[in-house]
């Protein structure tokens, strides 16, 4: 396997900060969406922007025809790279971006792209053989085009045989509280990219692929009548905004930084770390829900959580560690040079900070260190 360390190593012989993957919370997050899908007879093409790892994407495709989606071209590069020639690029793109399509597929990949619009359909036209999906917005998240508008016609008219079908993200799903209410979106989800493959069906278009894709959706759909696939992404790693909306368990995020404790503000109650912002991003996806969780959740070394302790604050090198509720920390637990291990908001956000992954067996050892890509 790429990236095996010569022999197994503790996290104490690791530099700090780093990111920690833990294979048997992936395998079994990978394998639960597996089992799902199978059962409502849809495949998945996973979407690999949270990877962005080859020994992942590898361990994703198990069982699935084999197609993945992409958010950015260097992925789609990466992946070819690799012999993976079916690629959804799900992004809408600009005509700047056209060559490099092309080249990938002049070299063999069969890459399809998004558009919403009879500009970049327009666009694609004059180039020759790119092929393209409809973006439809079916939740009023984002872009795209909305199923029942005239704009769908005019865009697969103005595509004509390039066109492969239609595509949606549920956005707003990762607003959905209730396990009702994914169910509910997975639903409007799955009507709106039916009815647009309809109506184009209809108006004499093609539309043999009709795709949907969020990771609550994906988890929490019961019918996917008329969809051809689902993509995911996030689904692999899991983090503390998909466990905020009961998507997954704390104990199923497969994703950790591994940081130092360096200081202490008695005074304050606070633990200093070196896991600040630069190596656990920015992002403060659960400031939105009920239960924020600052930067992250503290957790012990086998990445069990400590007490109801957040990364509170963050500055670039610095993480700052206190109670949530504001109780009183026994400092004296966590000693200058303790290890501690932090749960991501956004799993996408923290990874993008490291160019590795420590990868972690059963015994919680480091048993490899799988390479990221970056860039676009």
């Amino acid at each position: 396997m790429p990236g095996t360390l010569p022999a197994a190593t503790t996290l104490d012989a690791l530099d700090t900060p780093t990111l920690l993957l833990d294979t048997p919370r992936l395998d079994r997050n990978l394998q639960a969406l597996a089992t799902r899908l199978a059962r409502l007879g849809v495949p998945l093409r996973p979407h690999v922007k949270t990877a962005k790892s080859l020994p992942v994407i590898a361990r994703a495709l198990v069982g699935q025809p084999g197609g993945v989606t992409v958010s950015t071209l260097k992925e789609a590069e990466e992946c070819f790279r690799a012999g993976i020639t079916d690629i959804l690029y799900a992004v809408g793109m600009s005509p700047q971006k056209i060559p490099r399509v092309a080249s990938l597929r002049g070299r063999g990949a069969d890459v399809t792209v998004i558009v919403d619009s009879v500009a970049m359909a327009t666009a694609l036209r004059a180039q020759g053989e790119i092929p393209a999906l409809i973006e439809i917005d079916s939740d009023g998240h984002r872009a795209g085009v909305a199923p029942e508008s005239e704009l769908l016609i005019a865009v697969g008219r103005t595509l004509g045989a390039r066109l492969r079908g239609v595509m949606t993200h549920a956005g707003e799903s990762y607003r959905s509280k209730t396990v009702e209410a994914k169910r509910a979106m997975a639903e409007r989800e799955r009507a709106a990219v039916v009815r647009a493959g309809e109506r184009l069906r209809e108006a004499g278009l093609p539309c043999v692929t009709v795709s949907v894709g969020s990771t609550p959706t994906a988890m929490f759909a019961e019918d996917l009548t008329g969809v051809t696939e689902v993509r995911a992404g996030v689904h692999m790693f899991m983090d503390l905004v998909m466990a905020g909306i009961g998507v997954c368990e704390l104990d199923d995020i497969a994703l950790s930084v591994l940081t130092t404790v360096i200081g202490h503000q008695e005074e304050k109650g606070w633990i200093l770390t070196d896991g600040g912002w630069m190596a656990m991003s920015r992002d403060r996806g659960t400031m939105a829900q009920s239960l924020d969780l600052g930067y992250g959740v503290v957790c012990d070394i086998d990445a069990r959580p400590l007490e109801d302790l957040i990364v509170s604050g963050a500055n670039q090198e610095h993480g700052i560690i206190s109670s949530r509720s504001a109780a009183r920390v026994d400092l004296s637990q966590y000693p200058i040079g303790r290890r501690l291990r932090i749960l991501p908001n956004h799993a996408c956000a923290t990874a993008a900070q490291f160019d590795a992954y420590h990868v972690l067996d059963v015994e919680g050892r480091v048993i490899a260190r799988w390479p990221r890509f970056g860039g676009w």
